[in-house]
């Protein structure tokens, strides 16, 4: 179980950084404003997700 989570957590970070660029990327380039909105939605959704993958992995496998 442990070596999921130490697999899902770059995985989640990555995600989280090219949703982010792509945020970016479509407001530099004026895209529509409603695409950026839920780009941004997203990445703060998957920002959770890691975070939540990241307590759960110090909490159940952490050295105690």
């Amino acid at each position: 179980m442990a070596d999921i989570i130490n697999t899902l957590i770059p995985i989640g970070l990555a995600a989280v950084a090219i949703v982010l660029l792509l945020g970016i990327w479509n407001m530099f380039r004026n895209g529509p404003a409603n695409r950026s909105q839920m780009l941004m939605r997203w990445r703060v959704g998957l920002q959770f997700l890691v975070i939540v993958l990241v307590m759960g992995g110090l909490y159940f496998f952490g050295n105690r």
